[in-house]
């Protein structure tokens, strides 16, 4: 049976005596645990032993019985606190009625009616008891269910299936913190054809995840969740040039998941958003970050900020007509993969249309589902329509082989423009950053960070397409820009090798010589007397 802790007070102690002997505590459900003989020593019992119920006079030394239960109350507000009073201090007693004084009994004690008072007690405390246990239980299964509740939050978060009203509402509840001020999607891509021996696929996706909130920890403030196969991460950013940051580190991350595990993980970035509605949109933006690993490579993260070409957005289509499937072909402009998903949407389309005046609606809307997109990616839609005049008319009249055959044609002409705007803005990129090198190589502290902080892109992205573009590392570049430029002022002047190197950009003559020598095999000194004699 469980027992219940008291606390005897009263300036008489044979008064707390008689009480202790003339009642059957243990049998009754109770332990004395304590006695003390003013309101003083009471608290300090009091916070030591946690008494359940307190049994009290009024009128004591250094502190009364109404205001040791007022301080009682303060510390500790599930305490009992029975009144010991005598007839003249009743009346008095009983106005502190905002005490929530349990119990009045007069002196001198009588058991028995102490015992009948114990007992009504008990049941109360047993009873508050059994409700606390079962609330506690409640509260054990509710937070035990809590990652369930919030990886589903964070699912119809990223599916835009909550309204904006109702975030906040399932926040609190799910006991979700977002911080912001701005937010943003990143989808975490393992590749199932390259895992570890002694592995699954699952097993490789969850150390996957826990290295990610190990490495990040302390660094970026995320929310991981699992979703479609993948592992999505919700940050929280200060600004949204915090996006450049998390692209790099995301970007390390991946060549050390490689290093590490063996696993091939391709990190695709949304843009940053200042809302958590929109990161439905930033979470597409991810998503097809991602999916452009066919033309980047796998094994990197992929800033969609950094492959959108200017001016260009990704567009979102209704959900009546599923053109995800065509849209993310055309972004990434592999012909098979567009014929591939122009011939499933028409296969849909015939499979679905059970009326003529069906079929037509849905053509309809496939036409201007491919409108909506050219003029979102600022482009005329009439250029790719080839033979087609007026689309609304001739296009329903087309059969299943000429339907699928003129959308495979509208398609990879969109898509053709499309790579060359975005090799345009490449190549503008490249020409840039080359004018950079041109404008500032005397500068001492230009570098690749400082660069792509001007450029306003990633360093990972920067660095990958700028090899590809220009044949050679951006710093192999720099360097080589550098060292023409010592050549000619040797040539040209008659300044000293310290002088030369600090109108280049080396603030250490000692390593300027040093990266001249391995160049052209030579020191300055030398390279000027070989050439001038000639």
């Amino acid at each position: 049976m469980l027992t219940y802790k008291v606390l005897l007070v009263d300036d008489e102690e044979e008064v707390m005596d008689v009480i202790e002997h003339r009642i059957c505590w243990k049998q009754m459900g109770f332990e004395v645990v304590g006695k003390a003989q003013n309101g003083v020593k009471a608290l300090e019992i009091s916070e030591k032993m946690q008494p359940d119920v307190v049994i009290t006079d009024i009128k004591m030394p250094y502190m009364d019985g109404l205001e040791l239960a007022r301080n009682l109350k303060q510390d500790n507000p599930d305490v009992r606190i029975l009144i010991l009073t005598g007839f003249d201090e009743f009346e008095y007693a009983k106005e502190a009625v905002h005490l929530e004084i349990e119990e009045y009994i007069l002196k001198p004690v009588n058991a028995n009616e102490l015992s009948d008072c114990l007992k009504r007690l008990k049941d109360v405390l047993d009873k508050e008891r059994e409700e606390k246990l079962n609330i506690r239980k409640l509260e054990q299964y509710y937070t035990d269910s809590l990652p369930v509740l919030q990886t589903n939050f964070f699912c119809s978060l990223i599916e835009g299936r909550i309204t904006e009203g109702e975030i906040r509402k399932f926040m609190g509840a799910y006991r979700i913190s977002l911080p912001g001020p701005y937010f943003c999607c990143a989808v975490l891509h393992i590749s199932e054809n390259h895992v570890p021996d002694n592995m699954t696929p699952l097993l490789l996706s969850v150390s996957v995840q826990r290295e990610a909130q190990e490495r990040f920890q302390g660094k970026w403030d995320c929310r991981y969740f699992t979703y479609l196969g993948n592992i999505i991460m919700l940050v929280n950013l200060e600004g949204e040039s915090g996006i450049t940051r998390l692209t790099d580190e995301c970007d390390r991350f991946c060549k050390w998941a490689d290093r590490f595990f063996g696993a091939v993980v391709t990190i695709g970035i949304g843009k940053a958003c200042e809302d958590l509605p929109s990161l439905r949109y930033s979470y597409e933006g991810a998503r097809e970050a991602v999916s452009y690993r066919v033309i980047y490579g796998a094994g990197r993260s992929i800033n969609i900020a950094d492959i959108a070409p200017k001016g260009q957005e990704l567009s979102m289509q209704p959900e009546d007509i599923d053109m995800n499937g065509v849209f993310k072909a055309i972004h990434i402009g592999v012909r098979e993969d567009i014929e591939r998903a122009v011939l499933s949407l028409v296969g849909e389309l015939k499979d679905n249309a059970k009326t003529i005046t069906q079929h037509n609606f849905t053509v309809m809307e496939i036409v201007g589902h491919l409108y909506r997109f050219c003029g979102n990616n600022y482009m005329k839609f009439e250029e790719h329509t080839g033979e087609i005049r007026n689309a609304y008319e001739e296009i329903p009249r087309m059969d299943k082989a000429a339907l699928s055959a003129w959308l495979v044609g509208v398609a990879l002409s969109i898509s053709d423009e499309l790579k060359n705007a975005r090799n345009s803005s490449l190549r503008y990129l490249i020409s840039e950053a080359k004018n950079i090198v041109r404008d500032r190589y005397g500068d001492a502290g230009l570098s690749l960070d400082t660069v792509c902080s001007g450029l306003g892109v990633s360093n990972s992205y920067f660095s990958s397409v700028f090899k590809k573009e220009a044949g050679i590392p951006f710093i192999t570049y720099l360097t080589d820009y550098r060292m023409q430029q010592a050549v000619r002022l040797i040539l040209e002047t008659n300044e000293k090798s310290y002088e030369i190197a600090e109108h280049v950009g080396y603030e250490d003559a000692n390593y300027f010589s040093y990266v001249f020598k391995r160049k052209y095999g030579m020191s300055p000194s030398k390279y000027r007397t070989e050439h001038i004699g000639k």
